[in-house]
Order: C-alpha cells, then sequence, then structure tokens
C-alpha cells in the first residue's frame, strides 16, 4: 500500500494505469464522500478526526513519521484518501452556457485553481488542451478545493474542441492581442467559452486561429500579464456579472 501511494503521488501514468489517484487533505475526503466519489482507501495518523467512512472502503491508520513519508504534502494533514478517477467521455454536444479553455497551462496550481474558479462562478466545465498538468496530480487536486468532485473536466486535442464547439453553437473568446481585440469588460458572454493560455507563452496559434473573438484584460502599462488562475477568475467574474 505504501508503494502504491507514493507512485500515485508522483506518477501520471501510473495514476493512469491503476485508475486511481490521491487526496491529501482531510477537506477533500469530506468532499468526496458528500459527492459520492468512489472512494477506495483511506490513510490516516491515529489521532486524524474522520467523518463516517462507507463499509468496503478500506481504513488503515499509521504513525506519524510513516505519513510523512506517504504525504505529497510539505506538511501533512494527516489523512489520505484514494479515490477511482471518474473522467467524463467528451460529449457530442455542451448543453451548459459557460466553459473555460486552457491552453498548455502546465503548472497544477494554475489549474486546480481554475477549476475552483470556474466551480465558484457556476461555470459549466472546463476543457484542457496542449499539455496542460495532469488534472489527478496532487498538487491540481489539492489546489480545486473539492471542485475536482463537482465540476466536469474534458481533456483534448484542438480539432476535438473546435468541432465540440461548433456543434455545441458555443463561440470562443481568447484572452488575447488581435485586431479585433475587445475590452473583457465589454463582451456579450450569454453563452461562450473562453479561453487562455500559459503565462508564458499565452495562447498556441493553432488555439488562437479558432477564435472567434479575443479579449483584452484591461492593466496598467507595465504590467505584461497576468498569471493564468488570475486572468482566468477575472474573466469568470465578468461571465458571471453577465447574468
Amino acid at each position: 500500500l505504501c508503494t502504491h501511494i507514493r507512485k500515485l503521488a508522483s506518477s501520471a501514468s501510473y495514476r493512469r494505469s491503476s485508475g486511481e489517484f490521491l487526496c491529501d487533505s482531510p477537506k477533500l475526503l469530506e468532499e468526496a464522500l458528500l459527492r459520492q466519489a468512489d472512494l477506495h482507501t483511506v490513510v490516516c495518523t491515529a489521532d486524524a478526526a474522520l467523518p463516517p467512512i462507507p463499509a468496503g472502503v478500506r481504513l488503515v491508520r499509521v504513525p506519524a513519521d510513516v505519513m510523512k513519508t506517504l504525504s505529497p504534502a510539505q506538511t501533512p494533514q494527516g489523512v489520505l484518501s484514494v479515490c477511482g478517477m471518474r473522467p467524463p467521455a467528451l460529449p457530442e454536444k455542451l448543453e451548459g452556457r459557460r466553459y473555460v479553455v486552457l491552453d498548455g497551462v502546465q503548472d497544477p496550481g494554475n489549474v486546480g485553481t481554475t477549476l475552483r474558479t470556474a466551480d465558484a462562478f457556476s461555470a459549466d466545465g472546463l476543457l484542457l488542451v496542449n499539455a496542460c498538468a495532469d488534472l489527478y496530480n496532487p498538487k491540481t487536486v489539492r489546489a480545486t478545493m473539492g471542485a475536482v468532485f463537482r465540476c466536469p473536466v474534458w481533456t483534448c486535442d484542438v480539432p476535438a474542441l473546435r468541432a465540440l464547439l461548433t456543434a455545441s453553437g458555443l463561440p470562443l473568446y481568447g484572452a488575447a492581442l488581435r485586431t479585433d481585440t475587445v475590452d473583457a469588460r465589454r463582451v456579450d458572454y450569454t453563452r461562450c467559452a473562453v479561453a487562455i493560455g500559459s503565462e508564458g507563452k499565452g495562447l498556441s496559434r493553432e488555439l488562437l486561429a479558432c477564435c472567434d473573438r479575443t479579449v483584452l484584460i484591461p492593466m496598467r502599462d507595465h504590467c505584461e500579464s497576468l498569471n493564468a488562475a488570475a486572468a482566468a477568475t477575472v474573466l469568470l467574474w465578468e461571465m458571471a456579472r453577465n447574468d
């Protein structure tokens, strides 16, 4: 079990092959239980306060020094949970109103925070393209603060994304500069997807070519860009204000 947990924490390929991922806090365990996630195992220290654990879920108590070797967090919180992955299949059509697309965002914290914010502002899902950080990386999962169990996330390539948005009648607005760029405060977000690229590279040329419009987040002249999660937050707030 210890080797299995360490591999879940460190290897995306191992997570995929095992069909499991690791959550490393009491909050994530509570969310997994609340959302009826596919909970397989709970590992905790002897003094950890746990909610009722369903029958059939393996419960293992370990000494604090062992927990330190198992937890991917620098400061373990005394509770680890192993859950089965339930990645939704890419649908033929997106029926919701608002979606976020992340393009090549490789920082797990940015991906997780964006999902958490998308959930907070009632977005209908997150789409990941061009080698974004693994959704099931423990750092990503931790940053979602439980949104990984609440808000759907799909991974696909750009042609599949383009076909899906077209079939769904959803325009794509990219956070980028182009001749058609509009102030983000002046955009109609009634039904759309917004795309955000990595802080270093921005949107890829391939995805930018798919954008029906580009939007600009106004900021001081000496500031070149925002962190990807911060940009997503601004646009999600503008989308929510559209209601």
